[in-house]
């Protein structure tokens, strides 16, 4: 659910790239965080058969998006012991190994496997959820692969395990379950930890797991996964939340500045790009602010929100930006606008786009086109444009929740039950 991250100068000057090369797909919304790949041509037409280069089973259960580096393709799931099936819903609970596997690229055979840890959940999840929805993420060297409550687990890309971190339990509201990503930058690895219980924004050590600073937040659950972005020689991490979007000092995790508005249960990522961060939510309310990096404290009210919309904005999916335009659904439905970035005015507001409905994957773009995924398993791909073309619509024939993920020539899809190679 990720999680879960531009396009020419519009976008270059804000966030810093996690040091990948244009060939990886290093986070679940790409190595610039907004979900944008600038090098990928991937197919815009397929089937469950047709330009499927392969298709994988994955063990288990889970909708954290894949990720890519060089020639290999990581996932994460949980997986039922004993041969019980994984329950839906929040009766009964099994004990699940959490497992991170590393698929061959080329071939679609796992490369490797390993279980980062046996465990029964201590609370159950929603029925659309599983227990393994945070996306892991790399920065060539090493694997991170969190699974909340059951800890955050460091690997080799060869599959040895480095380090693990424990961060206690984690209880979501209403049951809900977890889902929130870490995030990579530069010698660091930023964990949110948002619940009904103490919430916090940690600060690691990628080399060693340790903590560089930890951030308390008076925040209640929140699945949204944090963006680092850069103004003034200085990177800020931005994170979603029901109380505020707020900004922190990624050196010392001071808060630089906060903004209220955003909705319950927050759980659409921040994108950015030209000095501004884009932040919304649309559960139980519609909001979505257009904020300056240079604002201080308080800026609800102020000329540091350069604009914000009150209707149709996100609730799971993040938005998606692009160049100059902004594309973000109606809460969980198919129904899409596209927004000028600088202002906010529309190109087009709740569009209805054919074969899409129900939405959790968030937006991706690449080669001049806007893949929209929809929880059966449809894609459809759009003109990157501001008026609404449809090139065409796939299914790969089973449940989707999870990101795409575009690189060189070929879309990496996980469904419910396989991993996809489109080609």
């Amino acid at each position: 659910m990720r999680c879960p991250i531009v396009q020419f100068a519009f976008a270059f000057a804000v966030f810093l790239p996690l040091t990948a090369s244009a060939e990886n797909w290093p986070h679940w919304r790409g190595d610039g965080g907004n979900g944008v790949s600038l090098t990928a041509k991937p197919p815009v037409r397929w089937s469950a058969t047709e330009n499927v280069k392969w298709k994988a089973a994955v063990p288990g259960r889970g909708s954290g998006s894949p990720v890519v580096w060089e020639d290999q393709v990581f996932v994460v799931s949980a997986v039922p012991q004993g041969g019980a099936d994984q329950p839906r819903g929040r009766g009964s609970l099994p004990t699940l190994a959490f497992v991170v596997i590393s698929y061959d690229r080329e071939s679609g055979k796992i490369r490797w496997q390993q279980t980062a840890t046996v465990a029964k959940p201590h609370q159950g999840t929603h029925a659309t959820n599983g227990f393994s929805s945070a996306s892991p993420c790399t920065d060539g060297k090493h694997l991170y692969a969190h699974f909340g409550s059951r800890g955050l687990f460091c690997y080799t890309l060869d599959g040895k395990p480095v380090w693990k971190r424990e961060f206690g339990e984690m209880n979501t509201r209403n049951s809900f379950g977890e889902g929130s990503s870490p995030t990579l930058v530069g010698d660091k690895i930023l964990v949110p930890w948002d619940h009904e219980g103490p919430s916090a924004l940690y600060c690691l050590d990628k080399a060693s797991g340790k903590t560089i600073w930890k951030v308390d937040r008076d925040e209640p659950t929140n699945w949204s996964t944090p963006l680092v972005v850069e103004h003034g020689g200085k990177q800020q991490v931005v994170l979603n939340g029901q109380n505020f979007a707020r900004a922190y000092d990624l050196e010392t995790g001071k808060e630089l500045w906060r903004c209220g508005g955003q909705t319950d249960r927050p759980a659409a990522s921040a994108v950015s790009g030209s000095d501004l961060v884009f932040v919304g939510s649309g559960f139980r309310g519609s909001y979505l602010g257009a904020f300056r990096l240079d604002g201080q404290g308080d800026i609800g009210g102020t000329k540091h929100v350069a604009w914000s919309v009150d209707q149709n904005t996100p609730d799971i999916a993040s938005p998606l930006l692009s160049g100059n335009r902004l594309y973000f659904y109606k809460g969980k439905t198919g129904l899409l606008t596209c927004v000028n970035a600088t202002d906010g005015k529309p190109h087009y507001a709740a569009a209805r786009i054919p074969g899409l409905s129900s939405i959790y994957a968030s937006p991706i773009a690449a080669n001049g086109h806007v893949y929209l995924t929809d929880r059966s398993g449809t894609t459809t791909v759009i003109k990157d444009a501001d008026q609404v073309e449809v090139v065409a619509s796939n299914s790969v024939g089973e449940t989707v929740d999870a990101t795409p993920a575009p690189v060189d020539n070929q879309l990496f899809i996980r469904g419910e039950q396989h991993l996809f190679c489109i080609e």
